[in-house]
């Protein structure tokens, strides 16, 4: 193990040195607002990849969101039911509030059930950066389920005004354990969850 406690380090170096600012996507096109894509109902497509990038999950997300005005702050409410390939289901409610600074440059604010604390995340161009802290359960091998708080690098790219690329790292003790690739696009019709089953 003390071997090993060096090539972790440089690993974690690494991928700090090699992180993305949002600000470097500033003025790309087209530009991206989180209360207007994420308004009405959407769908979602998503996998699950553990830290060697091997398949873990696939899944479907059924979305509906609403924002509204009051007294001045702009707030939303994003509602998720999740469908996992393995017949689990589970739901996620986002409450977000949109703030604005000095400049007139917009960053969100957000917590939902499973995640711990708040929230963060601003637009720059047509992407979005949005990190916060999630309780993931986990089940063990003698079939108990353990919760492990694991940190979310979400990034959001804008491809038209209908669809979207997802893109998160899952990161615990500043090390990728794992990654979710997420497709979403503006539902038409009875599109659902069901039907891409």
């Amino acid at each position: 193990m003390a071997n090993r406690l060096p090539i972790l380090l440089l690993a974690v170096l690494l991928l700090s040195a090699c992180s993305t600012d949002v600000e470097e996507y500033r003025g790309s096109t087209p530009a991206f607002q989180l209360e207007s894509y994420f308004d009405g109902d959407l769908i979602a497509y998503g996998m699950v990849q553990d830290y060697s990038n091997k398949l873990t999950r696939r899944f479907c997300v059924e979305i509906n969101g609403v924002w509204q005005r009051e007294d001045g702050v702009l707030r939303g409410i994003i509602d998720e039911d999740f469908f996992f390939d393995d017949g689990e289901q589970s739901k996620r409610i986002w409450h977000l509030v949109r703030h604005t600074d000095d400049q007139g440059s917009h960053h969100y604010t957000g917590n939902a059930a499973d995640v711990v604390g708040e929230a963060s995340g601003r637009a720059e161009g047509s992407v979005f950066h949005w990190q916060y802290e999630l309780l993931v359960p986990i089940k063990d091998d003698d079939g108990s389920v353990t919760e492990y708080q694991i940190k979310v690098d979400d990034w959001m790219y804008l491809m038209d005004e209908r669809r979207l690329f997802n893109r998160s790292e899952l990161i615990k003790f500043g090390l990728t354990v794992g990654q979710v690739t997420l497709f979403f696009e503006k539902r038409e019709g009875v599109n659902s969850c069901a039907m891409a089953a």
